[in-house]
């Protein structure tokens, strides 16, 4: 992509990285790179022009955290390329039966894949963990058509409890009574014994669309 001539705008949160980029990527591609020490978490992507991609290794604790910035931007990336912890990518890639919060929200926005596992010895120091390449494609029409905040507010209370029963941790998240949940569930065509875990995208759509229309969230 260098090559075709594309631009690349590098942020930096460590000053002295900074220092050490700018004396050795100027050098390389002085018209095509520039480079800002800022957060990416406070960093307003509206800054970058057009269609873009993001490609960036990123300290494990940030993963959750810069998913949901890029996911519930004005401005996201048509492509995100990033180096994570390879237990997170795979609960990010995760399919019914282990999904979890951040595995819903991460596929409504994005198609999710896995790419190339990095291992530790690879890194210098090396850490305990292997890391691992997670691919997020945008999405070219929402997955589904909803309020994305009512949306949430159900998945969230389903998650709260997420060792429970859908059943309890529905009941308690949203403070309705065991009886109205255990009817919505039916309706949704759910197993009230069934945990957050298990459920599908799909299932959660049917669950938000049954909410709705029973006037629970």
């Amino acid at each position: 992509m260098i090559d075709r001539g594309a631009k690349i705008f590098a942020i930096e949160y460590d000053t002295e990285a900074v220092d050490f980029l700018e004396k050795d990527l100027t050098s390389y591609i002085p018209n095509q790179l520039k480079l800002e020490q800022a957060d990416i978490r406070t960093f307003n992507l509206m800054r970058l022009e057009g269609d873009y991609k993001i490609v960036a290794n990123i300290p494990y604790y940030l993963t959750s955290n810069l998913i949901k910035i890029i996911s519930e931007s004005d401005h996201p990336p048509t492509i995100a390329v990033l180096l994570v912890q390879k237990e997170v990518a795979e609960r990010v890639c995760a399919t019914a039966g282990e999904m979890s919060l951040l595995s819903v929200s991460a596929q409504f926005y994005w198609q999710t894949e896995l790419g190339l596992v990095v291992p530790a010895q690879l890194f210098t120091p090396a850490p305990k963990i292997d890391s691992q390449v997670l691919i997020l494609k945008s999405r070219q029409k929402p997955l589904f058509e909803v309020d994305s905040k009512r949306f949430f507010r159900l998945v969230k209370a389903g998650f709260a409890a997420r060792r429970k029963t859908l059943l309890n941790s529905l009941s308690g998240g949203l403070r309705v009574d065991k009886e109205h949940i255990h009817g919505l569930l039916e309706s949704a065509q759910i197993e009230p014994s069934k945990r957050p875990q298990d459920l599908s995208l799909d299932n959660w759509f049917a669950l938000y669309q049954t909410a709705c229309s029973q006037e629970l969230i």
